[in-house]
């Protein structure tokens, strides 16, 4: 699912509140952290996820590869800091209009 701007920038605020369930260590992105996404994703649709390591190439490729793994869509990207978005099958947060 491709989100509009106009989606983005909604879900950008609805994200300012909330704190990072999901955190990159020095591990990096294994296997148990995809699942962890995967489930706060299933129970949130909406979360942050930080990266404790790494450039801010090395964090835009993880971050990529987190949503490419878990069939997120990245909202936001900023500083260590990652906003992820992948609607439930019941969507708790109802998406404007394109």
């Amino acid at each position: 699912m491709a989100l509009t701007n106009k989606q983005r920038s909604f879900l950008k605020g609805k994200a300012h509140s909330l704190h990072p369930v999901v955190q990159l260590g020095e591990a990096g992105l294994t296997e148990a952290v995809t699942a962890a996404t995967d489930e706060a994703l299933a129970h949130h649709e909406l979360i942050k996820v930080r990266f404790q390591q790494g450039d801010r190439e090395e964090r835009r490729a993880l971050a990529k590869d987190i949503c490419d793994r878990t069939g997120a869509d990245l909202v936001q990207e900023i500083g260590r800091m990652a906003v992820l978005f992948r609607p439930a099958e019941e969507p708790q947060i109802q998406l404007p209009a394109t």
